[in-house]
């Protein structure tokens, strides 16, 4: 579903990724994590088009659906409308959406439990409401690959609890190929098959997430010292930094 081989950007002529190379098949999460500044967002930009690669060789099978990680328009839309967009690939040029296309859109409304949102003008909405909305927007395209970037950066816990929960369903029930950065590592080790740790423009790590993801690796990345903590009584474990403040000098 997504294939680069020695895949190298540029931005400004900058080189911002340099012999990238990674593979996910249908049907397979991959979350993207890494410091801010690392090339993240280059990245996705990349899979979903937006920037084209300088050299190297990528392949993207199937419809793309995307989420950015901010979103604002500049006329008073509704976000039923902002859902309602998703469907312009199957209305044509000048086609205008009839009731199959408001099923649809209303279909991911209720799935992400947002029915109360439809009415209500999309630049009035939360940042984490606006992020549903665009979820579902996504989703109305009837994508086969979902990229997300930070998905549930402006979401409470309940909120990214439902996204995590949304995007295993629909790994699980439509195998579909999900992409989503993130710097939380919990959001991996929940529901991601695979992670790409981004330590610079040519250093990564790639892997399966019970093999990539380690308190050594994340230590790597961040430059701070980061613990995995296993729950008592629970099939499951968590990483969290070790913050150098107690006596700490700040040099900048």
């Amino acid at each position: 579903m997504i294939e680069a081989s020695d895949l190298t950007v540029e931005r400004g002529g900058k080189t911002i990724l340099k012999n990238y190379s990674l593979r996910l098949e249908r049907g397979r999460i991959l979350a993207v994590l890494g410091a801010n500044g690392v090339g993240k967002t280059t990245l996705i930009n990349t899979l979903i088009g937006v920037i084209k690669p300088k050299s190297g060789r990528l392949s993207i099978g199937g419809q793309v659906g995307f989420v950015p990680q901010l979103f604002e328009v500049p006329f008073s839309y509704s976000a039923l409308d902002i859902v309602l967009m998703g469907r312009a690939r199957h209305l044509g040029l000048f086609g205008a959406p009839g009731r199959k296309d408001y099923e649809i859109a209303r279909h991911y409304f209720e799935m992400l439990d947002i029915e109360d949102l439809e009415p209500q003008a999309f630049n009035s909405l939360s940042g984490g409401q606006r992020q549903l909305v665009m979820i579902a927007q996504a989703l109305a395209s009837e994508c086969e690959l979902l990229v997300l970037d930070e998905p549930c950066a402006a979401l409470d816990y309940k909120n990214q609890d439902k996204v995590l929960r949304l995007l295993a369903h629909l790994r699980d029930l439509h195998a579909m190929t999900i992409a989503f950065s993130t710097h939380m590592p919990q959001h991996a080790v929940e529901i991601a098959s695979d992670v790409l740790l981004m330590t610079s423009g040519s250093r990564y790590v790639l892997g399966p997430t019970a093999d990539a993801l380690s308190a050594e690796n994340l230590t790597d990345l961040y430059d701070l010292p980061v613990a995995r903590a296993d729950f008592d009584g629970l099939a499951k474990h968590t990483y969290a930094p070790v913050f150098r403040h107690e006596g700490a000098r700040f040099d900048g």
